[in-house]
């Protein structure tokens, strides 16, 4: 059996994050010949091309998108363990902002992963819209934010994750060519909110808002009882409900951009893990 070395899928996922040989090998410390011979050697060890080059970029092949999602686990899974044997194990406390719309469903998976990981970081969990998260006289509460933004584009290199926007409804069908769409939405400032009327607007379609609820848990438990449909980014839908087809009666809704940022780039070893593990489980799931 052949065995992956980590350090290779490290700068194979680092590729893959950065967007090319260079940025990689500057994070890492090597030198574009060194990342280079990296890259050759695993593509042998799994005998198929990984990567390939567009223009002034790099893009991923097929094996490189499959390759990727078991890389981010081996290392985090890696990583893990090296933390709980560790002879001077990482500790701190770390104040965390996540948006409303992820907390109910991927993050306290995650979050429960890396507590376990590592026992000695207490976290310190705040939930609100990410308009609130990053609003000047907030965002400096908090040693790390899960944020989401309405154009990926403005994310720049803190960008992790860009994900697509569903209309999503319950076992109890809504008829959405009924005159009058209802929804149950989060209330005003919600991205989700925000670009499913702006859709339904450009559309002249009629609609009315049932039901309002900061927490997805509440707007999950509307929709169970058939009060309405809803927007949520495709990553995040609870396992009760399901993404409707988009149509006449439903417009497309587009991608939102999902940023990882910390608003003291001091740099602090606990955060760093952190934010290095949600990175690792957000693109990986």
């Amino acid at each position: 059996m052949k065995n992956i070395p980590t350090d290779l899928l490290r700068t194979f996922v680092s590729i893959a994050d950065l967007g090319g040989f260079t940025p990689a090998g500057e994070l890492l410390g090597r030198s574009q010949p060194a990342i280079s011979l990296q890259i050759k050697r695993l593509e042998s060890l799994v005998a198929k091309p990984l990567l390939r080059l567009v223009t002034s970029s790099v893009e991923l092949t097929a094996a490189g998108d499959i390759l990727l999602a078991y890389a981010r686990q081996i290392l985090a899974l890696n990583d893990s363990a090296l933390a709980q044997l560790s002879d001077s194990p990482v500790s701190g406390k770390i104040r965390f902002g996540i948006p409303s719309e992820f907390a109910s469903s991927l993050m306290p998976k995650i979050l429960g992963s890396f507590s376990k990981a590592y026992p000695n970081i207490s976290l310190e969990i705040t939930c609100a819209l990410s308009r609130q998260l990053l609003a000047d006289n907030q965002r400096r509460r908090y040693d790390l934010i899960l944020a989401l933004h309405d154009d990926p584009h403005d994310t720049l290199n803190e960008l992790i994750l860009v994900d697509e926007l569903v209309w999503v409804g319950g076992k109890t069908a809504i008829v959405t060519s009924h005159t009058t769409l209802p929804l149950v939405l989060a209330p005003e400032g919600c991205i989700y909110r925000k670009r499913g009327l702006e859709r339904l607007r450009q559309i002249d379609r009629k609609w009315q808002i049932g039901y309002t609820n900061p927490d997805l848990s509440g707007i999950q438990t509307a929709i169970e009882q058939g009060l309405g449909i809803t927007v949520l980014a495709k990553s995040t839908i609870p396992s009760s409900l399901h993404a409707l087809a988009v149509g006449s009666d439903l417009p497309e809704l587009g991608h939102i951009g999902v940023s990882l940022l910390e608003p003291d780039s001091a740099g602090n070893p606990a955060v760093d893990r952190l934010s290095e593990f949600v990175r690792n489980s957000l693109q990986g799931n």
